[in-house]
């Protein structure tokens, strides 16, 4: 079996660390595979041809859509190193019988740090050397209760802030158990905190989802943190919001497309350059290898308990 690391040369500032290169091809090797690495590349072409004779891809942000699956007549699985999988087709994968797969879990802590990080930026106004506030007190709320929802929480309580969550998905007792203010709906979760922080996926249901109406319901001196999907958000709309409700923040680690228009809330927005969540050497290392692993499972024992597509 032919296992191909595939990165992008545009996606420079996200390759696999050394170490986790080494763990990969540890874990591949061990279980009788090949592992083939194609960094830096800049044609789709030289993707296409990588891929022909690949049994299985690890990827990060490479778009793996239905011209590679076309190209890899070998493919029987690719596993995103990430949680999110958005940069690969999933109609695509199944209609070629490819399994798709993300690591869930293995950023998360890396991600839950950046919120805070943001945020302690933000109520301390950007470090601009004017009065700010501080977390401590303030109500937390958390749209989806996932991985790193979890561990978000886990941390707001250290900072002695008060957490509730909504997920669609979560049982409101799984919810609780974690010491954590279950929340009817949006609505609720939005009108109820000082601060919301957005970990919910970009799927058909949420493209868009956080809007105008939405993001309105947050009380004066709000807080929006996006360190999940930018699709997520409705921009024109928020930008209107902002222009309307000069009380109002938001802070994210994906940078909008509309992030000219953004900048002019000056001292009320702030984007990284980049995707910055999982951009620590232990996420690098825990995904990749984590992908590694699952690929193992899947040849050996037919395992398919990470996978996003059906």
């Amino acid at each position: 079996m032919k296992l191909n690391i595939k990165r992008r040369n545009d996606d420079e500032e996200k390759p696999f660390a050394a170490e986790a290169v080494e763990g990969i091809k540890k874990e591949v090797e061990a279980a009788g595979h090949e592992l083939v690495l194609l960094e830096k590349y800049t044609e789709k072409a030289q993707l296409l041809a990588a891929v022909k004779d690949a049994d299985a891809l690890i990827v990060r942000s490479d778009k793996v859509d239905s011209e590679v699956f076309d190209a890899a007549k070998q493919l029987k699985i690719v596993v995103r190193a990430g949680a999110g999988y958005d940069n690969i087709d999933l109609a695509a994968a199944t209609a070629h019988h490819v399994v798709a797969e993300n690591t869930p879990g293995q950023n998360s802590n890396a991600v839950a740090e950046l919120v805070f990080g943001l945020l302690v930026f933000a109520v301390r106004n950007f470090y601009n050397g004017k009065s700010g506030s501080e977390l401590k007190g303030k109500r937390l709320g958390i749209l989806a209760f996932g991985n790193v929802g979890r561990n978000v929480a886990r941390i707001a309580k250290g900072f002695g802030m008060e957490v509730c969550a909504y997920d669609a998905f979560c049982p409101t007792a799984a919810i609780e158990t974690a010491g954590v203010r279950a929340c009817a709906s949006v609505d609720e979760l939005f009108r109820s905190s000082d601060i919301v922080s957005l970990h919910i996926p970009a799927t058909p249901e949420t493209l868009k989802s956080i809007d105008y109406r939405t993001v309105n319901l947050l009380p004066k001196g709000g807080i929006l943190i996006n360190t999940a999907r930018k699709e997520v958000i409705n921009e024109p709309e928020l930008l209107k919001l902002l222009a309307e409700r000069t009380d109002l923040k938001y802070i994210t680690d994906i940078k909008p497309d509309a992030d000219v228009d953004f900048q002019q809330f000056e001292g009320r927005y702030f984007s990284t350059p980049k995707k910055m969540g999982a951009q620590t050497a232990e996420a690098n290392i825990n995904a990749g290898i984590a992908a590694a692993k699952q690929i193992n499972a899947f040849f050996a024992d037919g395992c398919t308990t990470y996978q996003v597509n059906k």
